[in-house]
């Protein structure tokens, strides 16, 4: 196969429009992708910290939880340790009226 000097020119020219327009503008809009790919990930890093953040200060809400339910079990021991402990109160108030008038 020859190629004719129309052909070369052709060819030539097309190889020329490559490395003038189509080279520099694919290099342009990969460095433009590859800003981007950055900022997301300096994005995704500070919501990774926040996010450890956040889990830590949450961490003591199951523990608030058992809590809660260990308080509502101990109610009734407290109710049964109140009335005596005010039995208790009447009886010595009554002795310490005998003893002193």
């Amino acid at each position: 196969m020859i190629l004719t000097t129309t052909g070369l020119a052709i060819w030539i020219a097309l190889l020329v429009v490559i490395a003038v327009v189509i080279v520099p503008l694919a290099v342009a809009l990969l460095r433009r992708a590859l800003k981007a790919a950055r900022k997301i990930e300096t994005y995704l890093a500070d919501m990774l910290k926040a996010g450890v953040g956040i889990a830590g200060n949450t961490a003591a809400v199951p523990a608030l939880d058992a809590t809660a339910d260990l308080v509502t079990a101990a109610k009734p021991v407290a109710e049964g340790i109140e009335a005596k402990t005010g039995a208790v109160a009447v009886l010595l108030q009554g002795r310490l009226a005998r003893i002193a008038p």
